[in-house]
């Protein structure tokens, strides 16, 4: 049977990590290449940090702070503020945080299979086992072993 739950202990508090997350963020943010650019920037304008177009924003993108990737991660977590989010973070649990863990590639060892929302990723990890990560709109089921199980029709 696949892993249900993950051992994740957590080194830093939720809103630490958060904080270096955010750092991470902004130095993206701001890189020359639009590659690196142009994601943060997608994720500022779908969480409405900013107003401005994603073409105006990545003009301006130089005048971005850490305080607009801070309320980026926030809003992305369901919080209408940094100051909310920093409140109450760090009395959530660690795998609140797991769809920032998978960006930077600490689940790196898991398979994964990637589902359109997190009801479809569900239903799979009942039936076969799994660790579901949701990632925005979409969600991962996270696997160990050497094979993935054959996808049912």
């Amino acid at each position: 049977m696949w892993l249900t739950t993950l051992n994740t202990p957590a080194r830093l508090p939720n809103s630490d990590f958060l904080r270096r997350h955010a750092r991470r963020l902004l130095r993206q943010l701001h890189a020359e290449q639009a590659v690196q650019a142009l994601p943060v920037i997608r994720r500022i304008h779908c969480a409405q940090v900013r107003t401005q177009s994603v073409a105006e924003l990545y003009r301006l993108r130089h005048t971005l702070q850490l305080k607009h990737c801070l309320q980026l991660l926030a809003a992305e977590l369901g919080y209408t503020s940094w100051s909310a989010c920093k409140r109450d973070i760090d009395a959530r649990p660690a795998r609140v945080l797991d769809r920032y863990r998978l960006d930077l590639g600490q689940f790196g060892d898991y398979q994964q299979l990637w589902f359109a929302d997190r009801q479809g990723a569900q239903a799979w990890q009942a039936s076969n086992g799994g660790y579901v990560v949701a990632y925005g709109e979409q969600a991962a089921v996270l696997l160990t072993g050497n094979a993935i199980p054959a996808m049912r029709d």
